[in-house]
C-alpha cells in the first residue's frame, strides 16, 4: 500500500494562511538542510520539498490544492477523478450557454456611392423567420464605408427558445455601383470629355465632384489621358467632419467631331496647312486652283 502524502503545509513548516514570501523563505531553509550535497540521506526529504513548493507557490495550483487536496503522481485518485468531472461540468455549460443563445440573422443593405462615402443611417426591415417578428432597425454606416462592410448588432438576430441572449444581426452593406465615379482608397476618379478646341485653347470647365460642380482648370495644350487632381475632394478618412479627405482625380479625354460644316472643315483645314501638316487622302490630286488662287499666285510672284 503506497504511502499516504504528507500535506504541504506541513511539509514546509508553515500555515495556511502563508503568503508568497513565507512559502519562498520556508522553502530556502529547508533546502539548504536537506539538499543531497549537504545532507546525502535527505534525498526523499528534498524532492518532499520541492513537491510542495511547486504547488503551493503556483497560485492557481494553491487554490486547486487547498480545495482538493492532493492527486497521486499515476494521474488517478480522488484529484484526477475531482478534474475529469470538472472538465465534464465546464463542458456542460460551454454547450448550455451554446445552446441557450438565439440564431443570428443575417440581412444584406444596399447604399449609394455618396452613403457609403459620408455615412447615414439607413432604416431596414427585418422579415420574420423562426422565433423572430418582423421590425424595423436602425443601422448605422459610417463614412468611408467599402462594399463588402460587415457591421454586427449584438442581440439583434432571434430571441433564445429557452430564455438565453438573443442571436447578433450581421449586416453585409453593398455599395451600388456610380454613373461616373469610381473609389481608389480614399481618392475619386471620373472621366471627363473635353472639346478639341478646349484641349487645344485651354478653358474653365466644370466638373462634377461628390460635393456637387467644381470649376477645373484645362490648361492649353492637353493631351487625351491626361490627370488632373482636385485636393480634398474625394472619400472622408473618418467619421468626423474635420477628418482629411481623399483627392478627386480627373482624366480628360478629347473629343474628336465626325461631322463639321463647309466652314468648320476649312478652319481645320487652314490649321493643318499652318501647323505644316497634310490632311486628307495622299493619293487624291491636289485641288485644282481657281482663278482667285492663280491671282494670289501672280501677286505674289
Amino acid at each position: 500500500m503506497a504511502r499516504r502524502k504528507r500535506d504541504y503545509y506541513t511539509v514546509l513548516g508553515i500555515e495556511r494562511s502563508a503568503t508568497e514570501g513565507d512559502i519562498k523563505r520556508a522553502f530556502r531553509e529547508l533546502a539548504r538542510q536537506h539538499h543531497p550535497d549537504v545532507n546525502p540521506a535527505g534525498a526523499e526529504r528534498f524532492r518532499e520539498i520541492n513537491e510542495a513548493y511547486s504547488v503551493l507557490s503556483d497560485k492557481d495550483q494553491r487554490s486547486r490544492y487547498d480545495r482538493w487536496g492532493h492527486s497521486d503522481d499515476s494521474g488517478g485518485g480522488f484529484g484526477a477523478v475531482v478534474d475529469a468531472a470538472q472538465d465534464v461540468i465546464n463542458d456542460l455549460f460551454r454547450r448550455r450557454r451554446a445552446k441557450q443563445k438565439g440564431r443570428d440573422v443575417r440581412y444584406t443593405l444596399e447604399v449609394t456611392f455618396e452613403e457609403a462615402a459620408f455615412g447615414a443611417t439607413k432604416p431596414i426591415t427585418i422579415p420574420p423567420s423562426g422565433a423572430l417578428k418582423e421590425r424595423q432597425i436602425n443601422v448605422v454606416v459610417p463614412a468611408s464605408t467599402k462594399d463588402g462592410f460587415v457591421k454586427t448588432l449584438g442581440g439583434e438576430g432571434e430571441p433564445s427558445a429557452v430564455g438565453g441572449a438573443a442571436g447578433d444581426l450581421h449586416v453585409t452593406v453593398r455599395v451600388a455601383e456610380h454613373a461616373a465615379f469610381k473609389r481608389d482608397n480614399f481618392d475619386v476618379r471620373s472621366k471627363h470629355t473635353v472639346s478639341f478646341a478646349q484641349a487645344a485653347l485651354g478653358a474653365i470647365i466644370d466638373v462634377e465632384t461628390l460635393d456637387g460642380p467644381v470649376k477645373m482648370r484645362v490648361p492649353e495644350g492637353t493631351q487625351p489621358g491626361r490627370v488632373f487632381r482636385i485636393r480634398g475632394r474625394g472619400i472622408p478618412q473618418a467619421a468626423s467632419k474635420q477628418a482629411p479627405r481623399g483627392d478627386h482625380l480627373v482624366e480628360v479625354d478629347v473629343a474628336v467631331p465626325t461631322e463639321l460644316t463647309a466652314e468648320q472643315r476649312a478652319a481645320v483645314e487652314a490649321l493643318a496647312v499652318a501647323m505644316g501638316e497634310r490632311v486628307g487622302d495622299p493619293q487624291l490630286p491636289a485641288p485644282k486652283k481657281g482663278i482667285l488662287d492663280r491671282m494670289r499666285s501672280l501677286l505674289d510672284e
